[in-house]
């Protein structure tokens, strides 16, 4: 708030000035930043963005604001924000400019968040590189999905851009995206300052009594130090609370109003987009006194009409609409409906029907559901939700309105507002269903519980429906199923869960054509290995999936083709899943797919020993995932910390992932943190440790995990004396990799049967089949076993060779600990083992070393920012960094560098 003498001058909120001031000087230095000031209604958010438009000076300001009203409309207030730089929109790449143009609905596509939020960025720096840019987002807790996501991922990437972000939010209900941003809360005024600012703006006589309980009431809050006063200053004291009281201040402006006048407020506050154009021809609809009316309704001081119809507050919006009375608000959404144009603005006209109405209305529940089409294939996934929702309330026919109440679920799955989709579920559940309706209830049940983590129903509600569709749709039921096992995978075994499903599915019908991967996983927990492989191998490879149509399985299950692909102990396998997802992936633009095969290309990385490549994959994969919000993965940042062997670095990480698992009940990352537990502590030779992680990751079966944690524990307990246990592991791991016949399963199997049976040959037989293994660490590992066997043989001479080897291999990707291993080996021999400068990518950062290797391949800056999202002034800065690393000074330089493992 303002001092009366001292227009723009606010009253206290020194420390705010501050740091405003502080965000707004970095900008002009070429620092971006952002701030979301974070406070109850009223409190002066909005008057400390007023200040930082004033105060920063010489910069270019443009503004958004979240609106109650448009929640529901994916990328509007984005729109607000962008809509002054528009004329930057030529200077952007082609495709840049065509993510934009999509988000906007100038052109009909399906945009993705990502990518509009790096169209967005390059527009900002457009639109800064004449001066610095101030944007200012009010209401940010009103923000539409789409546009909070594209907001935040820019507020996170400005910081090389001469760009200051401020968003104004109620604390409440400013979560999410937000949350994650630098925040100042702006509480109360003092009593010092609270009484000046009451003293100089009030319009009535106060005396001291009136005036302390005013203050006592308003507790700081600016707007009520204003409000209270008009409200009734003499009245009783009021136990609710400030905002709500000063509404109701709001709302008594309006009681000697004429009905025109009051009519005219209302119609203004169901439009949310203060366009003149709706409430003036709106208006003649109603046969409305312009003049008059327009002249009563701004003496309130709730509106002013001008180029843009403003209301003083937010909470003055709310306070007359809510004042209105229900016909009065149906009238006002029936006249902006009917002054909408339906070809320029059909979903803001859908919705204006859909709130006049007063009843089922079949006509324009369809109109919704044409509204929820347009929203989903502008990336609205909550657009989409409210308009089906809608439109299932005002459905007349029972079986469209559950139809369309299930669809509406499903859309708010999509979106990612569970909490919601389950509410609205249940209104259907003691509907009165068919088979297929059941089976899908069972299904959206079943995806809620999943997506909850808390819940471990998931599994067990697809096996429902599978079995609800075993006898009308057998293909959808099988798919169940598959879906039931997925998710029992995730899950972990211990639970039991993935007994039951393969029990239930074992009874089945079979597939209608060739068997199928659900037929190849039952035949592995009933059979064992040798009986499955040849099946696995057949529907992994295509040749037998019971789909019929040639194509390998992980065309359709990814996840769960990575996962056979390990259980065969196949690198060529896994490498031919990984190609082909992260070419599917970028080409057709899915966030989800591009990070699963960025997580499997880091994984499939480690294993052949290519750390460099592990860690710039892991760099995009974080990028991808802090545009789109989505959940974090740590599978493949596990394996990468345990393979190089930093003890303290990977201890944190296995507390944090195991803490994050437990808590979302996902038993399959517990396993996965145990398996690279168990690589870590056989690298430092902590193998009492080793030890009890790899019998942990070995004890329940789980798909592929188990197989991989048992060379682990064959070595640890051979080390700790267990040779028991280790002859037991051992002849599991046997089954596996005779089963499978690959290089690198049988020489690392064979290596494990070395350390059992301290047979020559067996080590010597490790080394010729994982010479033929892209797995170098695993054949590096074959040579240091080799060594130190041949060491305690006493047979000093030829250990050299086989550590030496090792050292040199270890050294090379990266595995530190190993590589100490072998070196105490060889001084154990009498041979120093020579020093190794190890990777240039030591030096580096993983997003540092993704830019490294990017640009190392010829990339440009501009290339480089759209993949990991940040603009191009950011890469240029990451460079002079990455240079000053690595003591280059060209990019050529860069290219010619020993070391970056490209």
């Amino acid at each position: 708030m303002t001092s009366a003498h001292s227009p723009g001058q606010l009253v206290g909120r020194q420390a705010e000035i501050r740091r405003i001031d502080e965000l707004t000087g970095a900008a002009r230095a070429g620092r971006g930043g952002a701030l979301v000031l974070r406070g109850e209604a009223g409190i002066g958010k909005s008057a400390l963005l007023d200040h930082a438009r004033r105060a920063a000076s010489g910069f270019r300001t443009v503004q958004a604001c979240g609106s109650q009203y448009e929640r529901e409309l994916p990328f509007a207030a984005l729109h607000q924000l962008c809509l002054p730089m528009l004329p930057h929109l030529d200077e952007l790449p082609d495709r840049h400019r065509e993510a934009l143009r999509n988000a906007f609905g100038l052109v009909t596509g399906a945009p993705d968040v990502f990518r509009i939020g790096v169209a967005t960025l390059e527009l900002l720096s457009c639109a800064a590189r004449e001066r610095p840019l101030l944007c200012l987002i009010d209401d940010a807790h009103w923000l539409d999905a789409a546009s909070s996501k594209v907001l935040t991922f820019l507020a996170r990437r400005v910081t090389c851009e001469p760009v200051a972000m401020m968003f104004a939010a109620r604390p409440h209900r400013a979560a999410g995206e937000l949350d994650e941003l630098p925040g100042l809360f702006v509480g109360g005024l003092s009593d010092t300052d609270a009484r000046t600012l009451l003293t100089a703006k009030s319009h009535v006589t106060l005396d001291d009594q009136i005036r302390q309980r005013i203050m006592a009431e308003a507790r700081g809050n600016p707007l009520a130090l204003l409000e209270l006063p008009r409200a009734g200053g003499f009245a009783p004291p009021d136990t609710s609370s400030v905002p709500t009281r000063i509404e109701r201040g709001f709302q008594a402006r309006l009681a000697d109003l004429p009905d025109g006048a009051r009519l005219l407020l209302t119609v203004a506050s169901a439009d949310p987009t203060g366009d003149p154009g709706l409430l003036w021809p709106a208006a003649r609809q109603l046969d409305l006194d312009l003049t008059a009316s327009g002249a009563a309704a701004a003496a309130t001081g709730l509106v002013e009409f001008s180029t843009r119809v403003r209301f003083c507050h937010p909470l003055a919006r709310s306070a007359v609409y809510r004042a209105a009375e229900t016909e009065q608000r149906r009238t006002a959404h029936r006249v902006l409906a009917e002054v909408t144009d339906p070809v320029m603005d059909p979903d803001r006209r859908a919705w204006h029907r859909a709130q006049a109405g007063t009843g089922p209305d079949e006509d324009v529940a369809a109109e919704l559901e044409r509204s929820a089409c347009r929203a989903r294939s502008r990336g609205g996934a909550v657009a989409a939700a409210a308009f089906l929702e809608r439109a299932a309330e005002l459905s007349l026919d029972a079986d469209r309105r559950t139809e369309r109440t299930l669809t509406a679920v499903r859309a708010k799955l999509d979106a990612g507002i569970d909490d919601s989709a389950a509410q609205l579920l249940a209104t259907v559940e003691n509907a009165a269903l068919d088979e297929l309706q059941h089976a899908t209830v069972d299904l959206l049940r079943g995806q809620i519980a999943f997506v909850r983590n808390t819940d471990g129903n998931g599994p067990m509600l697809m096996l429902r429906a599978a079995q609800r569709l075993a006898e009308t749709d057998l293909e959808r039921s099988r798919e169940c199923f598959l879906d039931a096992l997925e998710m029992s995978l995730v899950v972990g075994r211990a639970t039991g869960v993935m007994d039951m499903v393969l029990a239930a599915a074992r009874s089945a019908e079979p597939a209608p054509r060739s068997p199928d991967v659900l037929d190849a996983l039952i035949r592995l927990a009933a059979d064992g290995h040798r009986a499955a492989v040849p099946l696995i191998r057949s529907v992994l490879d295509g040749d037998g999936d019971g789909d019929g149509d040639g194509a390998p399985m992980w065309t359709r299950r990814p996840g769960l083709a990575v996962m056979l692909a390990g259980e065969l102990w196949d690198p060529h396998a896994l490498g031919a899943i990984v190609e082909w997802l992260m070419k599917t992936g970028r080409e057709s633009g899915s966030p989800l797919l591009l990070r699963l095969g960025l997580a499997q290309l880091a994984s499939h990385a480690v294993l052949t020993g290519d750390l460099g490549q592990a860690m710039a994959a892991i760099a995009e994969e974080e990028a991808i995932t802090d545009a789109t919000g989505g959940p974090p993965v740590t599978y493949h940042r596990l394996q990468l910390v345990a393979m190089r062997g930093r003890r303290q670095e990977a201890l944190e990480l296995f507390e944090t992932v195991t803490a994050a698992a437990t808590v979302r009940g996902t038993g399959q990352l517990i396993a996965n943190t145990q398996v690279t537990a168990a690589v870590l502590h056989n690298g430092l030779g902590d193998y009492p440790a080793a030890l009890t992680a790899a019998r942990q990751a070995a004890a329940h079966g789980d798909l592929f995990l188990a197989g991989f944690s048992l060379p682990e524990l064959v070595e640890a307990a051979v080390r700790c004396g267990e040779r028991d246990e280790a002859a037991r592991a051992l002849e599991s791991l046997t089954e596996r990799t005779d089963a499978s016949g690959t290089a690198s399963g049988l020489g690392i199997a064979a290596y494990a049967r070395g350390l059992v049976t301290g047979v020559e040959d067996h080590y010597r037989e490790a080394v010729e089949h994982l010479e033929k293994s892209p797995m170098v660490p695993y054949r590096a590992r074959a040579h240091l076993l080799y060594g130190e066997w041949l060491r305690r043989e006493g047979r000093r001479r030829d250990s050299r060779l086989h550590l030496r080897t090792a050292h040199e291999l270890l050294s090379e990707v990266g595995a530190e600990a190993f590589a100490r291993r072998a070196a105490d080996e060889l001084r154990a021999t009498g041979e120093k083992a020579r020093g190794r400068s190890g990777p240039a990518y030591d030096q580096l950062t993983a997003q540092e070393v993704y830019i490294a290797r990017l640009v190392s391949s010829g990339a440009t800056s501009k290339e480089v920012a759209a993949r990991l999202f940040l603009s191009p002034r950011t890469i240029d800065a990451h460079l002079r960094n990455i240079f000053r690393k690595l003591g280059v000074t060209s990019r050529r330089q860069l290219r010619d560098h020993p070391g970056l493992g490209i």
